[in-house]
């Protein structure tokens, strides 16, 4: 069952905390509570916050797969690239 709790942090903190999690296809409440759920989870218990493998939980709670945007590159770009290679 969910449940809903009022924390109170710096807006700067909670602006970026949201576009993080956004950019890793997931809700900040899904952050918030599964970075709750590793800290006191057993067995293994965490003397740190540094002790917390980011990356791994990043891959655990990402709702929907990644997904990286590229930019075409223009004719002109491509053609000063193909002639510097050509040097």
């Amino acid at each position: 069952m969910d449940t809903k709790i009022t924390l109170s942090f710096d807006q700067n903190i909670i602006e970026k905390a949201k576009d993080f999690a956004a950019s890793q296809g997931m809700s900040l409440s899904r952050l918030t509570e599964f970075l709750y759920e590793k800290i006191t989870s057993a067995p293994k218990s965490y003397a740190s916050l540094e002790d917390i493998p980011i990356a791994d939980f990043i891959s655990l709670v990402a709702e929907e797969q990644a997904t990286y945007k590229t930019a075409a590159k223009s004719s002109k770009s491509l053609k000063k690239e193909y002639y510097e290679s050509r040097k």
